[in-house]
């Protein structure tokens, strides 16, 4: 049982837990002369209702995999989480509080998924967490229907999301909001800080939404006017919602009408409040305003047991301790199978198979386009990964990203095919959920051109180092006749500038399967495959060489006397190109290498040995790849010669035309290679 002052009775408890959870706010902002106090001012009594009185945690244990998942998506208001993982007993303790927003505290301006002991997600950019959240609620109806029996669950928990204005005004919230709705994700549960406030002041003018109405479209259970500065009204819309779970019938969206700022006498309610210090006069009035007698980040003993949720936090996790060890005694392999996934581990032997696959790939040298020999990986992997899940943004006949007998995961069935719908933001940011809660490897595609859609969530997927699979087709001029709009030219580029995306561009079936099993071994970071929709050759390899795909970057064909005069560099659709200019300079009597380079993130890893060794410093270089050349620099004039390198490329869009006139009139070409590798080697 919490503790309670016997001084107060239960309205008075809640509201000074509110204005606990206030003060720590301003508190540290004005510390840290910087961050945003106004959401967890007006969110104080909603934080209370839930988090005293519903949320099913444990402190001791961030962890626990039927724990209750909650996402601040305003993160903005960060120091409310904080305050809450603080007081509720997280290891988070005061001396981090006051040192938020400083260099390698524990408390940054954003909530930090992996930093901060109950951060769930990294969020920040708005609407994101919400979208987040949606995937977190897909991965648990997910497993539950995998592992629940009619006579014990073991994943039954909800997902909580704070949202506002901002969220709801990013395009990626009626993306996520639709595809929940249609979902039918009872146990989301989503509260919306209503303050009619953002940066620029009244939102009146530019956000007219009728959301509750918009809410309702999509499929969702609404309940409007809630009071949020009542305890009692939010708690009351909870249990509402709560019902709504326990019958399936849908996820439920919870309108609070707030004032950003609550309780600062001069700032409450305006734009002022949102993201700068109330400053040292207008903080001590907002103590006299509220009776908030004590000093910075003084909070009462009585306020501190009130929030404690460690006793109740260890007690319901050991209750469900308890229920998994009777499941784990009657099905001790589903059980087991739990524990792995959860755990975010590869079934034993996996590496070994993993091999065979590559082999077998390697051994049929069949000729596909790699989107197609992608799906044909998907399905090898799904039989030996029940864990590897996912779909496309309505192409899944053209990125090719079902596989025999997956199944259609839909609100009534329980397939491994998700149908995203035209919602490639809404997507991305799902998967990063879907990855998030665990147990489940989620995969999403669309065509390259349309990463930009994605890009922001492929960034986070980067940035909390998830393992989630991108996969995009469609990623040349190739494509031909569909024309410049969906031609990807500055997208592969500028997807590798993303710190910790490994970035994949296969030439033939094997380099896919390598890709798709460095994708799904990988535990530290997201993956994106880009896919060709022609088909390509098989290339010949060693078992050296099959084996080097890992590395990024390798030696795939040698001059016959080996001493190359020149080496050539080329990713996807553009090694073929570069193995024909090699036979045209050996007609010449010019001896050239051609490596093969499908992620440059794996190649820059290695070490320089093995660098130099692929590209010996010595030789002159020409890259070529169908996209913007600038990235290629560093690999063509990194050598030690006086003759450097060149790059071919495409700076510009491209055409509507077939796929051969097309990379005719743009130069990407053998004799256009090995013309320029000729005069490289002529200086």
């Amino acid at each position: 049982m919490r503790l309670e002052s016997p001084a107060l009775d239960s309205t008075a408890l809640d509201r000074q837990c509110a204005h606990a959870l206030r003060f720590l706010a301003i508190d540290a902002v004005e510390q840290a002369n910087s961050g945003h106090p106004g959401m967890p001012m007006g969110m104080a009594e909603i934080a209370v209702a839930l988090w005293r009185r519903h949320l099913r945690h444990d402190p001791a244990a961030p962890n626990w995999p039927d724990r209750d998942r909650f996402v601040l998506s305003n993160g903005h208001g960060s120091m409310l989480l904080y305050a809450l993982l603080h007081l509720t007993g997280y290891d988070l303790p005061l001396d981090e509080l006051k040192r938020f927003r400083q260099l390698h505290s524990k408390t940054p301006g954003h909530p930090e998924h992996g930093l901060t002991p109950g951060v769930e997600t990294t969020t920040g950019p708005l609407g994101q967490g919400f979208a987040n959240a949606v995937g977190m609620a897909f991965a648990e109806r997910q497993l539950a229907r995998e592992f629940n029996r009619p006579e014990q669950a073991i994943v039954d928990h909800r997902t909580w999301v704070f949202l506002g204005d901002g969220c709801l005004m990013e395009g990626v919230s009626h993306e996520a909001a639709s595809f929940a709705g249609g979902q039918r994700l009872s146990k989301l549960i989503a509260l919306w800080d209503d303050n009619r406030i953002s940066i620029d002041g009244d939102v009146t003018g530019w956000f007219t939404d009728d959301t509750p109405a918009r809410f309702r479209a999509y499929g969702w259970n609404v309940i409007e006017r809630i009071d949020g500065h009542d305890v009692e009204a939010v708690e009351r819309a909870i249990r509402e919602a709560l019902a709504n779970a326990e019958n399936d019938m849908g996820p439920t969206l919870i309108c609070c009408r707030t004032t950003i700022g609550q309780g600062s006498p001069a700032r409450a309610g305006t734009a002022a409040a949102h993201g700068a210090p109330l400053g040292k006069d207008e903080a001590a009035a907002t103590r006299a305003a509220l009776g908030w007698p004590h000093a910075p980040f003084d909070i009462p003993p009585e306020l501190r047991a009130a929030f404690d949720a460690r006793e109740t936090g260890a007690a319901a996790h050991a209750e469900w301790t308890q229920r998994f060890a009777a499941y784990r005694a009657r099905w001790p392999e589903a059980a087991d199978e739990f524990l792995r996934r959860m755990a975010g581990g590869l079934p034993v032997g996996f590496p070994i198979l993993a091999d065979a696959l590559l082999r077998g790939v390697q051994n049929a040298g069949l000729e596909l386009a790699t989107r197609k020999a992608s799906q044909q990986a998907i399905g090898r992997l799904a039989r030996a990964l029940p864990e590897l899940l996912g779909g496309s943004a309505d192409l899944t006949h053209s990125n090719l990203t079902d596989w025999p007998a997956c199944g259609a995961a839909r609100a009534d069935t329980g397939g491994r095919h998700i149908n995203w719908g035209v919602r490639e933001f809404g997507m991305a940011a799902a998967l990063n959920g879907i990855a998030l809660h665990g147990g489940l490897l989620p995969f999403g595609a669309t065509f390259l051109a349309f990463s930009d859609y994605a890009r922001n969530a492929i960034r986070m997927s980067a940035l909390m180092k998830l393992r989630v699979v991108h996969v995009m087709t469609h990623d040349s001029i190739g494509l031909g006749e569909d024309g410049p709009t969906h031609q990807p030219v500055e997208h592969l580029p500028s997807l590798r500038l993303i710190p910790g995306l490994d970035v994949w561009r296969p030439c033939d079936a094997a380099e896919t399967q390598a890709a798709w099993n460095a994708a799904v071994m990988r535990v530290d970071g997201p993956s994106l495959l880009a896919l060709s929709r022609q088909n390509l050759p098989n290339q010949q390899r060693s078992a050296e060489q099959l084996a080097a795909i890992a590395r990024g970057g390798y030696v795939l064909a040698e001059a016959e006397d080996g001493k190359p005069a020149v080496v050539l560099i080329a990713t996807g659709s553009e090694v073929p190109l570069a193995q024909a200019a090699r036979a045209q300079l050996a007609v010449d009597g010019i001896g050239a290498r051609v490596v093969s380079m499908p992620c440059t993130q794996r190649f820059d890893a290695q070490a320089a040995e093995w660098r130099d060794t692929v590209l010996p410093p010595a030789i002159p270089r020409v890259a070529v790849e169908a996209a913007h050349p600038d990235g290629w620099w560093k690999y063509v004039t990194g050598c030690d010669c006086l003759a450097r390198g060149d790059v071919v490329g495409i700076d510009r869009f491209g055409e509507s035309a077939p796929a051969g006139a097309l990379t005719a009139f743009l130069g990407l070409t053998p004799e256009r290679v090995a013309d320029a590798a000729r005069r490289l080697i002529a200086r």
